[in-house]
């Protein structure tokens, strides 16, 4: 079913919620582009998210949450410097690696014990977020080396009825650059993979 988030009714969010917590795979969208999203707790959830895919099983899926709280609360162990990171740089494109909470699919985190977490500038992810009291899956809604779609049109030819809910806000535009991607478990930041967020503005604000 394909809802508009804009004019999104409570009981239709409580619907896309209430497939989440039955362990079916919605579209939402992010600041980047549309993701696709699963409740990481559940094991036949995560699973059905890579059979959508094809994803290969050695990579793992990062989440979204809605807030510093709830990252921190359910996806996983902040140590201060992760936290001082968030703060600095959330809601935004900084995600940030950090040891898995051990509520988590280990399908999610490829046989690891760390997961990648941000909590994103769209106030509709936040939403669904907040709304499920739970971080939810932020992998890209497209098939494992296939082009990512930008609109909800074009999801849906690809996924069909793998889906239950499609939430369109209309074409979005990927960022030139995805996410930072910083490993925080430590005392000192390590940078994964460059991206919108500059490796400079992370060094500094540490400073």
């Amino acid at each position: 079913m394909v809802l508009d988030p804009l004019t999104l009714e409570a009981k239709e969010l409580e619907q896309v919620v209430c497939a989440l917590v039955m362990g079916q795979l919605v579209v939402y969208p992010t600041d980047t582009i549309y993701g696709l999203g699963a409740d990481p707790r559940q094991e036949a959830a995560v699973e059905r998210l890579f059979e959508a895919k094809g994803r290969p099983p050695e990579m793992a899926i990062p989440l979204i949450a809605a807030d510093i709280e709830q990252a921190q609360g359910c996806a996983g162990t902040f140590t201060p410097l992760a936290r001082r990171l968030a703060v600095k740089f959330w809601p935004g494109s900084l995600t940030l690696v950090i040891k898995a909470a051990p509520t988590l699919s280990r399908r999610l985190l490829a046989d690891g014990d760390s997961v990648a977490v941000r909590v994103p500038s769209h106030p509709v992810a936040r939403t669904l977020a907040q709304q499920l009291k739970h971080p939810l899956t932020a992998t890209s809604a497209n098939r494992t080396g296939e082009k990512t779609p930008i609109e909800a049109s074009e999801i849906i030819l690809m996924f069909g009825s793998t889906v239950a809910f499609v939430l369109d806000t209309g074409p979005v535009e990927a960022r030139a650059k995805a996410s930072t991607i910083v490993d925080a478990r430590g005392d000192v930041p390590v940078l994964l993979r460059d991206g919108s967020v500059a490796w400079g503005s992370v060094l500094r604000s540490l400073q």
